[in-house]
């Protein structure tokens, strides 16, 4: 009680450090909140319905909102010991909804999966999405569906991935050949794979115009320095998703924020987008057409054109590279980060890794695409790295489209669900010892990314599954072996391995990974 009034009388004292026109907007606001919160009371009183999920008290007006922590991910766990699976949380005028074990996820993403396929759309995601446009955030509709038919058929399918595979071996290969010119000094690992699977990203999107200079240093260091802040603004708390009727003045900065850098990605996009526009009018003109592979820019492009009753707009297509270039940066990069980190605490898991690369790849050979189906422990080390450090610890918020039961209890229309994932990878319930990083769990059972085992869902389950998931396994596979397989890694002197965790929308290492690489294969040739 004594920690509660401190974190009342804390806000109160910001309140009182705001000029005259501020405490007008802030007791304005407040009345109104004070009635919307009555009606609200009224509205779930007892009316012979199921009850809404068990919760914390909360305060008037702000809910439980003072009593947040800044890692939410331990802090929802820590909370579902106490009001069990599911509970509730009143944040402002938002009702958020935690769910924390399998049997509950799969009331949401399978037996309900239709009327909890909306999201939660939070006002800096409306601005980076031109308002809901794309196909990670946006509701479950016709732009949706179109637009993951076109993602999961055209531009992520097998057939297409494995035509680009010559550009993910092309910008691995050139990474490696960047860290051996530093052999001895310290590498940033999330920085060199942040690159890397930007490169690739680039010239898969928009392959043919390389040419033109697109993928040169400065576009893929304005592109990393710009999804960076995305995601950092992404797991800024606004106070406008809390209380609406702020959300006009922007208190915070966070729509200001995200504008500025939805911006400057637009402006590249638009760049890219109208080059090849011209391009394509002027062999058209020249009766010539492009022959042989599309990348992704164009398969987008011809879905433009086409003459059904919903072509796509320009506004979609930059709303789907948006997606590819920021979800596909941060979690490749996040995830080789924690898995280096793992494997470094773990002399033994190093090299067990190390000898599966000399069985499968050769101490003469260097890794190629046919060899990654083979590292059986390697797929299992990055799969353990998912289940230790879920990447987006509560997946992407749902919303119900209608009211829903789930557990027993009421799930009202338009609250936030939240998918503690976090919490069910490390639940001893399902998990033996799951504190303990042992990538041999997943050696016994086949495990796989789609889902269909609600223990483990690293990338979600249902229709809202990623679409980017196959990308995303070629990648981390890829570029984990190369690093494993040319370079022994160690720690810099006097460092210690560090495994603290920082909560944003996703889970980040508090201290960047920085590790001195030496050489392992005793060819030069093989680096170059």
């Amino acid at each position: 009680m004594a920690e509660q009034n401190n974190n009342v009388l804390g806000l109160w004292e910001v309140i009182n450090n705001y000029n005259e026109p501020t405490m007008l907007v802030a007791t304005t606001s407040v009345l109104i909140l004070a009635i919307l919160w009555y009606k609200f009371i009224l509205s779930t009183s007892s009316n012979g319905a199921p009850p809404l999920p068990p919760g914390p008290r909360s305060l008037p007006i702000v809910g439980y909102l003072p009593f947040l922590t800044p890692n939410l991910h331990t802090q929802f766990t820590n909370m579902a010991h106490t009001y069990g699976p599911i509970f509730k949380l009143k944040l402002g005028s938002k009702l958020l909804v935690v769910i924390n074990t399998p049997e509950l996820a799969k009331e949401v993403v399978r037996d309900q999966d239709e009327a909890f396929s909306n999201r939660d759309q939070t006002a800096a995601i409306l601005v980076m999405t031109y308002g809901g446009q794309d196909m990670v955030f946006s509701d479950n509709n016709a732009n949706w569906r179109k637009l993951r038919k076109l993602s999961v058929h055209k531009m992520l399918s097998n057939v297409n991935l494995d035509r680009s595979s010559s550009v993910r071996w092309e910008e691995v290969r050139r990474a490696v050949k960047n860290v051996f010119g530093k052999i001895g000094t310290k590498v940033d690992i999330r920085e060199i794979t942040f690159s890397t699977e930007t490169s690739v990203l680039i010239r898969t999107i928009w392959e043919s115009q390389s040419d033109k200079g697109v993928t040169n240093s400065n576009i893929v260091a304005e592109i990393d320095k710009v999804a960076s802040k995305v995601t950092a603004i992404l797991g800024r708390m606004d106070v406008s998703d809390f209380f609406p009727v702020l959300a006009r003045f922007d208190l915070q900065g966070v729509v200001r924020d995200m504008e500025k850098q939805r911006n400057k990605l637009d402006q590249l996009f638009t760049t890219i987008i109208d080059d090849r526009i011209e391009s394509n009018l002027k062999m058209s003109e020249d009766k010539t057409g492009r022959e042989g592979k599309k990348d992704f820019l164009q398969v987008l492009l011809d879905y433009k054109d086409e003459k059904d009753a919903t072509p796509l707009s320009m506004i979609q297509i930059k709303s789907v590279l948006l997606n590819i270039m920021i979800a596909g940066t941060e979690t490749t990069a996040t995830t080789v980060e924690w898995a280096m980190s793992n494997i470094m605490q773990n002399h033994n898991i190093m090299k067990r890794l190390q000898e599966e690369l000399v069985e499968v790849v050769g101490l003469n050979n260097i890794v190629e695409e046919h060899h990654l189906p083979k590292l059986k422990y390697l797929d299992a080390t990055i799969k353990e790295t998912l289940r230790m450090h879920s990447i987006v610890p509560f997946l992407i918020p749902r919303s119900p489209s209608k009211e829903c039961m789930v557990g027993g209890y009421t799930i009202p229309k338009g609250c936030t669900i939240i998918l503690n994932v976090w919490s069910i990878h490390r639940d001893p319930r399902y998990w033996d010892d799951p504190l303990n990083f042992n990538p041999e769990r997943f050696l016994t059972n086949k495990w796989d990314y789609n889902g269909n085992n609600l223990i483990y869902f690293p990338f979600g389950s249902g229709r809202r599954l990623c679409a980017g998931v196959p990308l995303a396994e070629k990648m981390l596979m890829l570029i984990l072996a190369s690093l494993l397989h040319s370079f022994d890694w160690s720690i810099p002197k006097g460092e210690k391995h560090d495994l603290t965790e920082i909560y944003s929308i996703a889970i980040k290492k508090r201290k960047p990974l920085t590790a001195i690489p030496s050489q392992r294969l005793t060819d030069v040739s093989l680096y170059m």
